[in-house]
């Protein structure tokens, strides 16, 4: 239990965490310092990257958050009113990101390619509003887990 637990929070920072710098941090920083066509490339690169460290904290998170509901908890009947709101969220954080993945990001990259900024613009700012929201999920799901118990 306590390796599950560990890799699940690690999983959990590794995403959250990368979501809200690259919102909070390098989203503005390379706003201000690079032309729209250089900026749109950088952003392709970094969600190449970051996108790989992405699937494998989904892969992770859901792995042992199933491993400890029914390993260790019995099922979804033996767990927290908090342990499903994470789950609810988690779920609808996963189904963005791969809304994201398969869909804005795949647009953005094909527009980079064949150099229609105003288009890749256009997907950039999509995929900005999605990240957002899982930000402020991801947020609510570390306060609901963490305190939830508390209230039960």
């Amino acid at each position: 239990m306590p390796i599950s637990i560990a890799l699940h929070v690690i999983a959990a920072i590794i995403w959250v965490g990368g979501m809200f710098f690259a919102y909070m941090a390098l989203r503005p920083a390379a706003a201000q310092v690079l032309e729209p066509p250089l900026r749109l490339a950088l952003w392709v690169q970094v969600f190449k990257r970051f996108f790989f460290w992405v699937w494998l904290s989904i892969i992770i998170i859901l792995a042992t958050g199933y491993w400890m509901i029914f390993g260790f908890y019995g099922g979804f009947g033996s767990i927290g009113t908090h342990i499903h709101i994470m789950h609810g969220l988690g779920i609808s954080m996963v189904l963005i990101f791969m809304h994201v993945f398969f869909g804005p990001y795949r647009r953005l990259r094909h527009a980079v390619v064949v150099e229609d900024y105003p288009e890749g613009g256009r997907r950039l700012s999509q995929i900005r509003t999605l990240v957002g929201i899982n930000i402020l999920l991801g947020l609510t799901i570390a306060a609901v887990t963490t305190a939830g118990r508390y209230f039960s």
